[in-house]
């Protein structure tokens, strides 16, 4: 449901991802314990650092960080790395082709790697002229990424 949502308004509603992430601790947590309490948290912080780092550089949202988090509740902390590098390889394949399809591929490497270079020299600060943020930026929705790196990660183990 979040993909077919993400897809159409490039938006995670916060009635979907909290209530996933709220029944992720609970069931971990009814069915297992305070081990399984731990082990959701464990998944939540993990996922705050890892979609939290493109989040705060604003080349994702709040809501992919929400569901991801939610993610890491059900999951726990080990699969979620699986889950990560997997959306991760999903979510650049998706890049390519949807930067293929509106003809800006040249343009999104050169301005990805002009911005890589930068934060290689000049650490965290923002870019003069590359807004991560911007609205008329080209952007995919991540949620299926998401869903196909976490759906990989249960047939894995």
């Amino acid at each position: 449901m979040a993909s077919a949502i993400d897809v159409r308004t490039r938006r995670v509603p916060n009635w979907l991802a909290v209530p996933f992430l709220i029944a992720g601790l609970g069931v971990q947590t009814i069915g297992l314990g305070w081990a399984g309490a731990r082990q959701s948290v464990s998944g939540i912080a993990l996922a705050l650092v890892l979609f939290g780092i493109p989040c705060f550089l604003k080349g994702m949202g709040m809501g992919d960080l929400k569901l991801a988090a939610g993610v890491g509740a059900w999951i726990g902390p080990s699969q979620l790395v699986l889950a990560f590098v997997v959306t991760g390889m999903v979510g650049g394949v998706m890049a390519v082709c949807y930067a293929l399809r509106r003809g800006c591929l040249g343009k999104s490497l050169d301005l990805t790697s002009d911005l890589l270079w930068h934060f290689a020299k000049s650490g965290m600060r923002p870019h003069d002229r590359i807004r991560l943020g911007d609205r008329q930026a080209v952007s995919i929705p991540y949620v299926p990424a998401i869903a196909i790196g976490t759906l990989f990660s249960f047939f894995a183990q």
